[in-house]
């Protein structure tokens, strides 16, 4: 499966989208690779609250967003808080740059293009999801988030 590049920007972001209905659905589990060949599988992060982040490195609202998603993850690491980057059509090589020139501090995977699917279809970069400590999807984000959006809804699930 491949995500059409879709660039959200201007009235895109600002109409950026929270779904999530009364009851949440168990979070698919995976196992990705980083870019350095490094296994991830979401079954590791029981008992924390995960941040799923898909993204693209040549999506500008996603890289906007990502000094957000760093400064959160080291400021709430120690509180039970994992975030995983799940890097959509983009090459390991340019992962491995971005992460270098972000300083992302989260582990960053690839998506095998499967894990799309799990989770409904990934129509937009970014996209995120909050899962509770139960693994338990509470909420799907579509658009860049800003740092208070962010913190507030890891707040209220920490």
């Amino acid at each position: 499966m491949h995500i059409t590049r879709v660039m959200l920007t201007g009235f895109f972001v600002g109409a950026a989208l929270f779904s999530g209905g009364a009851t949440a659905d168990k979070a698919p589990d995976f196992s990705l690779q980083t870019p350095e060949g490094k296994v991830i599988k979401l079954s590791d992060y029981q008992g924390k609250v995960v941040v799923l982040n898909f993204w693209a490195t040549w999506c500008p609202p996603c890289r906007t967003e990502i000094p957000d998603f760093v400064a959160v993850y080291n400021s709430y690491r120690k509180k039970g808080l994992e975030i995983i980057g799940i890097a959509v059509n983009s090459p390991a090589s340019q992962i491995q740059k971005a992460v270098r020139d972000n300083k992302i501090t989260y582990p960053v995977v690839i998506s095998d293009g499967k894990v799309e699917a799990s989770y409904g279809g990934i129509n937009a970069v970014p996209t995120t999801f909050f899962i509770d400590r139960k693994g338990q999807i509470v909420k799907k984000y579509i658009g860049a988030l800003d740092k208070k959006t962010l913190e507030d809804m890891i707040k209220g699930l920490l």
